[in-house]
C-alpha cells in the first residue's frame, strides 16, 4: 500500500524564554505524522500545532538538527530559523565540565545518558527512594519499574548524572546507600535544580518567571568581544610596529604564521575562524629552534585583542611583576574565588570574565573566558608549562578588561598602543 505524501511543513525556532530550547510548529495535511516523528525524537506537545524540545544538557540545537535531517529524508518540508541555524553551526563546549578528558562525542554520550535518567524520573519509570549530598554533588538511590539490575545508585546532577552502581535487590541497594552517606541521607528525591525546573516549565509551555533578585548592569555586564577583522588588524599592526616578529608564508591562504626572532616562539592566526568556539590563534614556545614544545595557548575568535596583546607583549619584552601567584591581580581586583580539589575559579565582580586553574590538567591548565561558563563568548586556554610572569600579565589584563579605570592603572603600567595598520589590499598577502 503506497504511503500518503508527506506534505507537512515543519519550522524550527529557538524558544523565546528557555534558550536554547527549540520549538517546532507544523502545518499541512500530514501534520499528525510529522508530530509523531517529532515525539519519537524527544519533542513534547505544548499546543495544537507546536511542540518543544527542552533538555538538561543544552544540546537542543544538535538534536533539532538531527530531527530536521530525518524529517527531510522522510519527505517533509523543513525550515530552520537563522538564529537556530547559528546555534547548530556553533560547536560549543561546557566551560566547567568535570570530565575534561572526554572528547566532544563522549561528552554528548554522557549527557544523553543523564537525559535518559532525567526523563525516567520525570515520567515515573524510576522512583527515587532517598537522596543525600556527598560533599560535592547530589547522590540518590532508586528503583526502575523493570529490568534485571533495576535498583541503582545515582551520582551527580543535570547533564552529568550517572548510574554509579546497580543492584538486583532493593533492600541491599538502600542499606548500602545508608552505609555510605549515613546522617546525610534524606527521604525521597532531591529538590529540582534550577535547570530541571526551567526544562519542566518549557515542557509545560510556561514562560520563565522573573528572578527574585534583579542584577544591576554593573553586576552582570556582557563580556567584551572582538569585532570582525580586529584580530587581522592586530596581526598587521604587530608586524608594522615590532621588529621581533616575521611573517611566514604557508601552503594555504587561510593562515598566517608569525615567528619570533629568537626562533623559539611561533604564533599562528586562522583567518577562517568565525564562531565563538573556533580557535583563531595558536601560540607556542619551544625549547630551541627545533626543540620540544614547552607550552601552548589556544585563543578563540571572539577573544578581545587586549588579552592577545598582553601575551605577545610579554613574549617581546616582559614587564616587571611583583605578584607571587598568577591569580594575585584578580584577588587584588576583588574577584570572587571558588575552590575545589580539581579546580579553582576566579570571577570578576561584574561576572563578565572568569579565570580557572586545573592543577592536574595538561592541555588546559589555565583558562580565561568571557560570559557564561556553559556558552562562553570567547576563551583562552594555556597548557601546563605556561610562564609564571606571562600568566600574571594575562590576569592583570583580564582584571583591567573587566574593571573600569582607574583600577587597571594601579595594577601595572599600561601596555603600549599599537600604531594603526597601513592600508592593505583586499587580497590577503602572506
Amino acid at each position: 500500500m503506497p504511503h500518503a505524501p508527506a506534505d507537512a511543513h515543519i519550522r524550527f525556532t529557538l524558544h523565546p524564554d528557555h534558550h536554547p530550547a527549540v520549538i517546532s510548529t507544523t502545518s499541512g495535511s500530514t501534520s499528525d505524522a510529522a508530530r509523531s516523528h517529532l515525539h519519537d525524537l524527544g519533542f513534547r506537545s505544548i499546543g495544537p500545532d507546536a511542540m518543544v524540545l527542552a533538555r538538561i544538557d543544552h544540546e537542543e540545537p544538535y538534536y533539532a538538527n538531527t530531527a530536521a535531517k530525518q524529517l527531510s529524508r522522510n519527505g517533509f518540508t523543513v525550515e530552520i530559523e537563522t538564529a537556530l541555524q547559528d546555534e547548530i553551526d556553533t560547536e560549543w563546549t561546557w566551560g566547567n565540565y568535570p570530565f575534561p578528558w572526554c572528547t566532544r562525542d563522549e561528552v554528548r554520550e554522557v549527557s544523553a545518558d543523564a537525559q535518559r535518567i532525567h526523563d525516567d524520573i520525570a515520567e515515573g519509570r524510576l522512583i527515587i527512594h532517598l537522596h543525600a549530598n556527598d560533599g560535592n554533588t547530589t547522590v540518590a538511590v532508586g528503583t526502575y519499574a523493570s529490568g534485571v539490575h533495576r535498583h541503582v545508585h545515582l551520582h551527580g546532577e543535570n547533564h552529568v548524572r550517572q548510574v554509579a552502581t546497580a543492584y538486583e535487590d532493593e533492600t541491599e541497594a538502600v542499606a548500602e546507600f545508608h552505609r555510605l552517606y549515613t546522617v546525610a541521607v534524606r527521604p525521597g528525591p532531591a529538590p529540582l535544580t534550577d535547570l530541571e525546573q526551567s526544562v519542566r516549565r518549557a515542557l509545560r509551555g510556561e514562560s520563565t518567571p522573573l528572578p527574585r533578585v534583579q542584577f544591576t548592569e554593573a553586576q552582570a555586564a556582557p563580556p567584551t568581544v572582538a569585532g570582525p577583522g580586529e584580530h587581522e588588524e592586530f596581526l598587521n599592526a604587530l608586524f608594522e610596529s615590532s621588529q621581533h616578529w616575521a611573517k611566514h608564508r604557508t601552503w594555504s591562504d587561510e593562515t598566517t604564521i608569525a615567528s619570533h626572532e629568537n626562533l623559539t616562539i611561533r604564533a599562528e592566526l586562522d583567518h577562517e575562524a568565525r564562531h565563538r568556539t573556533d580557535i583563531a590563534w595558536t601560540i607556542a614556545e619551544y625549547d630551541g629552534p627545533v626543540g620540544e614544545r614547552l607550552w601552548r595557548a589556544t585563543i578563540t575568535a571572539g577573544t578581545p585583542v587586549r588579552l592577545i596583546h598582553a601575551i605577545t607583549d610579554h613574549l617581546d619584552a616582559p614587564l616587571p611583576v611583583d605578584a607571587a601567584d598568577p591569580h594575585t591581580p584578580l584577588e587584588e581586583a576583588g574577584w570572587s574565588v571558588a575552590s575545589h580539589p580539581a579546580r579553582t575559579t576566579w570571577q570578576a565582580p561584574n561576572r563578565s570574565v572568569t579565570f580557572e586553574h586545573l592543577p592536574h590538567a595538561a592541555d588546559d591548565r589555565w583558562t580565561a573566558f568571557g560570559g557564561d561558563a556553559n556558552r562562553p563568548a570567547w576563551s583562552i586556554r594555556l597548557s601546563a608549562g605556561a610562564l609564571h610572569d606571562l600568566l600574571i600579565q594575562l590576569t592583570a589584563a583580564a582584571a583591567e578588561l573587566a574593571s573600569p579605570p582607574p583600577f587597571a592603572a594601579r595594577r601595572s603600567p599600561p601596555l603600549p598602543r599599537l600604531p594603526p595598520p597601513l592600508p592593505q589590499p583586499r587580497a590577503r598577502v602572506r
